[in-house]
Order: C-alpha cells, then sequence, then structure tokens
C-alpha cells in the first residue's frame, strides 16, 4: 500500500483543455515470489491509467493468475470510458487477478464504488487501504476528488451499474408523498439558494438520484423517499427506527420513528433527553461533558445505523434499546465488503459507504462524516469524556453499536459475575482503562499511582475475566481492551 502511494506521487499529468484535474494513481503488481511492477498514471504515455500500463504495457503476456493488486484509486467501471475503450476493472478481470487492494472510491459518478462492484461481482476478493493512507490519497487528491464530487453532484446521467433498486423510482409514488419541512431542512443546511419548489431544486434532487424524471413527472426514488417522505414505511416498511426504553424497575417504553430519515436523529435524541437522567461520568465535574459527549455518541451510532445500513433486507428495520447502563442500536445488515467486522471493532474501518446517496445528504445536513464512519470522532470523543470506548459486533442480520452511558458500564455488560468479582481498586483501574484501547503496565501503574506488582495482579485478572488481551511478551507486552 504504501509503495503504491510512493509510486502515485511519481504520476504525470496531462494538459486537458475541459480543465478537468487529472487524479494522481499508483498500481503495484505483486507477484508470486515476491517480484512487484508498479505503474503510475501517464508513466509511458500522457492519459494513460496506472492500471492500463501496468496490465496491458508490461504484464501483456504474463499469467496474472495467482497475483494482487494494489491501486490508490478505485478502477475505472465498465462505460466509464469511451467506446471501445475497457474500463480498469473490466480489465483487471479478464487478467484473471483473484486479490485487489484499493485505496479509495473514485466519487465520479461513472465510477462511484460501481468499480468496487464489479470486482466483486466476478469473483474478485477486494480489501481498501488502511485509513491513515487513505488520508495520505484524499489529500494529494484533492482537486480531482472535489470535481469529481461536483460531477456526481451536476450530472444525471444513466448509471451503468445500479448499487441498489432504491435508486430507481417507486411504483404507487408522487412529489406529494415528500414532507416539505424536511426539505426545507436540507435547503437550509445544505446552503442551496434556490426555493424548495422550484425548477432548480428539483433538478437539484434528480441530479442526486431522489428524484426521478420522466415524461414531465417527477417521482421520487426509493431513497428521496427513505429521506424525506412524509410516511416512508408505507411504500418502505423496513424504514425509520424502532426505539424501547427499558426501565430499572421493570417495564418499557416504545415509540417508532417513521417519518423522514433526516429528521430522525434529532427526533430521537429530543426524546430521550426528556426520559433520561443525566449519565454518571468518572466524577462530579465531568457530568455535564460526559452527558453532551454521550448524546453526540449518540447520534452518530443512529446516523450510521440509518445510512449504512442495507436496505434490501426487509424484514429487519434499525433500532434502538436503551438500558440503564448503555444504548444498544441495531442496523440491518453486516460490515460492508471489503470492511471486516474487525476494523469495525478496532474503529479503524476505512472509507466507504453502502448507500452513497444517503450519506452525501446527511453530510451535507452536518449530520454524518462524508469521508467515514465517524469512527476517529467516536473514538476520541468517549476517550475525552471519560466513557468507555463503544463496542461494535455482528450478530446476524444486525450490526450492533453499544455506547456506554457510564464509566462501569464496558464491565457490567460483560455479565453480572464478572463485575462482582472486581475489588474497588480494580474497579477504578477498570474505570480507567474503560476509555483506552491499548495500554502498558507502566500506564496503568502511573494512572493508578500503584506499584508494578499491583498493576500487574490487576491486569492479570483483567485478562483472565475476559476483559484485557495481552499481547506480546518482554517489555513489548501491551493489554487490548475487549470490546465485545
Amino acid at each position: 500500500m504504501e509503495r503504491a502511494i510512493d509510486v502515485m506521487n511519481a504520476s504525470k499529468g496531462e494538459r486537458r483543455k475541459d480543465g478537468k484535474a487529472n487524479p494522481l494513481v499508483g498500481a503495484v503488481l505483486w507477484k508470486p515470489g515476491g517480484k512487484i511492477d508498479t505503474a503510475c498514471r501517464g508513466e509511458l504515455r500522457d492519459g494513460d491509467h496506472a492500471e492500463f500500463t501496468l496490465l496491458e504495457r508490461k504484464n501483456r503476456e504474463a499469467s496474472l493468475d495467482d497475483c494482487v493488486l494494489f491501486c490508490t484509486l478505485e478502477p475505472c467501471a465498465p462505460g466509464a470510458r469511451k467506446s471501445p475503450k475497457l474500463g480498469c476493472a473490466e480489465r483487471i478481470v479478464l487478467a484473471r487477478i483473484k486479490e485487489v487492494w484499493v485505496g479509495v472510491t473514485d466519487p465520479d459518478p461513472t465510477v462511484d464504488r460501481k468499480g468496487i462492484k464489479h470486482l466483486e461481482d466476478h469473483g474478485i476478493h477486494v480489501q481498501m487501504f488502511d485509513r491513515d493512507l487513505q488520508e495520505l490519497i484524499r489529500v494529494a487528491n484533492k482537486d480531482f476528488i472535489e470535481q469529481a464530487e461536483q460531477r456526481k453532484r451536476d450530472t444525471a446521467k444513466e448509471k451503468p451499474i445500479v448499487l441498489s433498486a432504491f435508486e430507481d423510482s417507486l411504483d404507487a409514488t408522487e412529489i406529494g408523498d415528500l414532507d416539505p419541512r424536511a426539505l426545507a431542512d436540507y435547503r437550509r443546511d445544505a446552503g442551496i439558494r434556490a426555493a424548495v419548489a422550484s425548477a432548480e431544486f428539483h433538478r437539484r434532487l434528480v441530479q442526486l438520484g431522489l428524484l426521478h424524471a420522466a415524461k414531465g413527472k417527477l417521482t421520487p426514488t426509493g431513497f428521496g423517499l427513505i429521506l424525506f417522505g412524509k410516511e416512508p414505511r408505507i411504500r418502505v416498511p423496513q424504514a425509520g427506527l424502532l426505539a424501547t426504553i427499558h426501565h430499572a424497575g421493570g417495564g418499557e417504553e416504545t415509540r417508532d420513528f417513521d417519518g423522514p430519515a433526516v429528521g430522525v436523529p434529532s427526533q430521537v435524541l429530543d426524546w430521550l433527553r426528556a426520559k433520561l437522567p443525566n449519565p454518571i461520568a468518572r466524577n462530579q465535574a465531568r457530568r455535564g461533558e460526559a452527558n453532551a459527549t454521550l448524546f453526540e455518541l449518540l447520534r452518530e451510532g443512529i446516523v450510521n445505523a440509518l445510512v449504512h445500513r442495507d436496505y434490501d433486507i426487509t424484514g429487519a428495520k434499525c433500532q434502538l434499546e436503551v438500558h440503564h447502563d448503555k444504548f444498544v442500536i441495531r442496523s440491518p445488515g453486516g460490515p460492508l465488503p471489503p470492511i471486516t467486522i474487525e476494523q469495525m471493532e478496532r474503529f479503524e474501518a476505512p472509507m466507504l459507504s453502502r448507500n452513497p446517496v444517503l450519506h452525501y445528504v446527511f453530510a451535507k445536513m452536518q449530520l454524518a462524516e462524508e469521508r467515514g464512519l465517524g469512527l476517529k470522532s467516536m473514538r476520541s470523543k468517549a476517550a475525552a469524556a471519560g466513557l468507555p470506548l463503544p463496542s461494535y459486533a455482528y450478530r446476524a442480520p444486525y450490526m450492533v453499536l453499544t455506547v456506554f452511558r457510564e464509566a462501569m458500564a464496558a464491565a457490567s455488560s460483560s455479565g453480572k459475575s464478572v463485575t462482582d468479582r472486581l475489588n474497588e481498586a480494580e474497579r477504578l483501574g477498570w474505570n480507567w482503562l474503560a476509555s483506552r484501547e491499548v495500554i502498558r503496565m507502566r500506564d496503568y501503574m502511573r494512572a493508578i499511582n500503584v506499584p508494578s506488582r499491583t498493576a500487574k495482579n490487576h491486569l492479570r485478572k483483567l485478562t483472565a475475566l475476559g476483559l484485557l488481551r495481552k499481547v506480546g511478551s518482554g517489555r513489548a507486552t501491551r493489554y487490548e481492551v475487549v470490546r465485545s
């Protein structure tokens, strides 16, 4: 991955009359035995894609069956290039490469996740670059990415590959099924000058894939109805969010949030603020900070559940369960390949969206991070407020996010028997550990102010109880906090 970025930086741009920025692209081909070949955009001829140069110019006669390809930008999809040119994703399939690592997705409307989908549809195992390396690629390609995102907004072109059936219009729907208040909120937050009911505003929604125009009539697409529909569940029953508060003294309180998806996060938080007491942080001075952070974490979790869920799973709905010590958010669908559950658990998932249109709208309304899943901010906010880090798990068919409401919640969530086996000093230690990811024994000694023998005993016990995982040995020993 790092070598591909080094090669990317050697890309040669060509002069273009249309003013389009050229992407910097690097490709590395790993061959059995350890030999590698590399290519960058424009290396041998102006405008030639890195993958084309690598596969067709440098390895045309070679057998690439067991090779692994690393490319910094998503390979262009079928139909993205003028006929008779093939898209790079098609060339990779024809080369019979079985594994491809992709740096970042290409937001151009002719590609936009469709290159990855073409590879996966042909049995190629796709993985994404590490998150920190993705940031380097995006910075180096800032102009190209901004222009591609603008083309995505400005183009109503038919897509060669459809990511979801909800990109199409739905039968028995009409533009009057959209909520004017939700559209007005979007107009305000996205800084759109055109009035909600104007032709220009409708044109924008068509470009985004939220309205479909045919024979002079505008019809909401599935995603348009999910985002802005007055009652989207009439046509898309799996939309919305179902919430349940489990009261400590017994009994439940439920509420269904089944209006426009863009309004659900704020409605849920307003409802919970009126129902729940403040969470308890590690000390009274941090109560307010923990309370504010808790609801920020909860909002991000709800947005992720709505934006990244698999809407093709029709029998399941997003759910929120409220317990005395934690929030549990269930979102239908597992991690979006090539993201893995292990990356989610470590808060290191690369930037990728299952539903790019939903993600874009929520980002423009300042409700989501457009470049990822909000994982980095979740981690930093929880640690800063002294709350345990949230945890991810996959329990089919749901991705499950647990947001803890107080420091000891992470321990209590492992079962009462675990909590009961901690003495007061060990509980104090766990309070500190629960807002960390990886620590060394000397860090624990300083934070809890205990001698090395006591620290060693605490860490050994917490490891035996399954709250920590010991990694390495000797001076390299460290302890990872177990999140699920």
